[in-house]
């Protein structure tokens, strides 16, 4: 799933990064943004899933409207590969958009199957005031999460995220949560099943940079430190954006 690297941020209108869909401005001619990062690790709200990975991303936009593409492939060959497909809107502070998140490891990409596939359609509403962005995360179809007793759980996420500068840095505050039950998000191989109720996924704080390589070009640097209360997981992770 979706990286919180800061390219995929940008492009899933959180945030985050991590973080707010590309927004697209009501301009009057069509937009394209290519791009990659390369992170230490893939963290995704709060949930481990990669070592070191390259993350590559393209959009377009116009008007407003979005489409974009986003990817994740670790160097360890163990790692998941994925491929996320996303349409938006964005105008002022607003976004709304539907990703197609797919990841290997199971059914190939062209399943579709209730029960056998590995795509995953979420649905994300958000309000970005500038000092404060939130945002809302549900699944509505495919290999979503259940609950306890088997139910679909229309795993859900939401988030508050706080940009702000400081000693000359770019920061950001970031606090994710589950509110309610599922197995989609806070599982682990030890055995935990997953969020039994609400509970806080991501607590993070990124610094952002950019490093002077010429007189008309620096190169974008990220650190991020994750904190999952759920699962008492700890993660830093750093960033390269190309």
């Amino acid at each position: 799933m979706k990286k919180e690297s800061l390219q995929k941020t940008k492009m899933l209108a959180a945030v985050l990064l991590l973080a707010v869909p590309v927004a697209a401005g009501a301009q009057e001619h069509v937009e394209a943004d290519l791009g990659s990062d390369l992170v230490s690790g893939y963290l995704w709200r709060g949930q481990d899933l990669g070592n070191v990975s390259i993350q590559p991303s393209v959009s377009v936009s116009y008007k407003g409207f979005w489409v974009g593409a986003w990817g994740s492939v670790g160097l360890d060959k163990d790692d998941t590969k994925e491929i996320d497909l996303t349409v938006g809107y964005a105008a002022g502070g607003f976004s709304v958009s539907v990703t197609d998140y797919w990841t290997d490891g199971g059914a190939g990409y062209f399943h579709y199957g209730a029960r056998n596939t590995r795509h995953v359609f979420e649905a994300q509403v958000g309000y970005d005031l500038g000092f404060l962005a939130v945002n809302w995360y549900t699944n509505f179809a495919g290999n979503d999460g259940v609950t306890r007793s088997g139910a679909r759980a229309y795993s859900s996420y939401f988030s508050v995220a706080a940009p702000f500068c400081w000693g000359g840095l770019e920061w950001r505050a970031e606090v994710g949560a589950v509110p309610w039950e599922t197995d989609f998000y806070n599982a682990t191989a030890g055995g935990r099943a997953g969020a039994g109720g609400f509970e806080v996924a991501s607590v993070s704080l990124e610094a952002a940079k950019g490093l002077k390589i010429t007189d008309s070009y620096s190169l974008p640097l990220f650190a991020r430190v994750i904190w999952n209360p759920a699962t008492e997981g700890a993660y830093f992770v750093f960033g390269v954006s190309l």
